[in-house]
């Protein structure tokens, strides 16, 4: 497994428009057989911070994942959205393992 947290601060006259574009992007993702899971979270203190928990099944998912037609309209689609330049942050699942059902 390798879970990608991606940050995402956007600009205030565009959460609204981020968020829809991105739970798009979710639903279509969760059906690629690579992710495991693929969560949108928001920041409870400043709507305009979000955290996209991506979940992969395989080192090659992340690749595969870009490739896709829905990434690629969601990245267009939120590209002028950003306040900033997103970042992410790679970790390595230990628990649960691969065993427990995952």
């Amino acid at each position: 497994m390798l879970i990608v947290q991606v940050f995402v601060r956007v600009k205030p006259e565009c959460v609204e428009a981020f968020r829809s574009a991105t739970i798009e992007n979710a639903r279509n993702s969760v059906q690629e057989p690579g992710i495991a899971r693929f969560d949108v979270i928001q920041q409870a203190d400043d709507s305009t911070r979000f955290v996209l928990v991506e979940v992969y099944r395989t080192a090659e998912a992340p690749a595969e994942h870009k490739a896709t037609a829905h990434y690629a309209a969601w990245r267009d689609r939120v590209a002028e959205m950003m306040a900033e330049p997103r970042s992410s942050i790679k970790y390595a699942n230990i628990f649960p393992d691969d065993d427990c059902g995952w």
